[in-house]
């Protein structure tokens, strides 16, 4: 099978990360001076993937002028999939660019995920669509005390035990867009593959942070600090 391609959603216009996304992409924002799409882009292109389809919409220019000139060792392929389309729809509208079997994700999340790990565990399946699960993490802290009520100690965001989410690195087959149904992607398509019985999961332990707000862009900023950002070393480095 050709090598799979790579669509990443690029084209919501990120309104909890107001007042950047008026002028620009969310896919744009910085970290460490580099868009997080860029960052993404270099996750799949370390592990051989290296043809994009970036389903653009909302400051779709943004894209066509960053990538005019860059990056010419990858296949970038920029879809204007509507610039009000939900993310089943710019998925679905790059249907003609992708191949048999084609990797898709959002464009606001980092992993340290081994790719090919994730292509294996989807073609053993035997599923329409896989999508990378993570463990739920805590937005609070926790406080820890015994019974008489004195504090033992603190917990800082901890994951939440046999609690998974959705962190995106999807794997789609070509005939997964002849039974799409519905417009978004988390409420309508993929609870119809999984009402048929198509939909499987890639359990994922490793490093995942999504950048919904200014506060995970500052988050993600510190872990570029030092040594490599953890979603920047190669698979066998890590073990997950």
């Amino acid at each position: 099978m050709e090598r799979a391609k790579v669509v990443i959603l690029c084209g919501g216009k990120g309104t909890r990360s107001y007042p950047f996304t008026e002028y620009f992409p969310k896919v744009m924002m910085p970290v460490n001076g580099t868009p997080i799409l860029v960052h993404l882009m270099r996750i799949y292109a370390a592990q051989g993937f290296r043809d994009f389809v970036l389903a653009g919409g909302h400051r779709i220019e943004m894209l066509y002028d960053y990538f005019s000139g860059r990056f010419s060792e990858w296949n970038v392929n920029i879809v204007d999939t509507g610039a009000d389309a939900d993310t089943g729809d710019r998925i679905y509208r790059c249907g003609e660019f992708v191949g048999e079997r084609f990797f898709a994700t959002y464009g606001d999340g980092l992993g340290d995920l081994d790719l090919h790990r994730l292509l294996e565990t989807h073609e053993r399946s035997g599923a329409l669509a896989t999508l990378t699960t993570v463990p739920l993490r805590s937005q609070y802290g926790l406080v820890v005390f015994d019974g008489g009520g004195k504090v033992e100690r603190f917990e800082e965001k901890p994951l939440i035990n046999d609690y998974w989410i959705n962190a995106g690195f999807f794997v789609f087959e070509r005939d997964a867009l002849s039974q799409w149904r519905g417009h978004n992607l988390e409420q309508d398509v993929l609870p119809e593959f999984a009402r048929n019985g198509r939909l499987f999961v890639n359990r994922h332990t490793g490093f995942w942070k999504s950048m919904d707000t200014s506060k995970d862009q500052q988050e993600l900023e510190k872990l570029c600090v030092g040594d490599a950002a953890p979603w920047e070393r190669p698979p066998a480095a890590k073990g997950a």
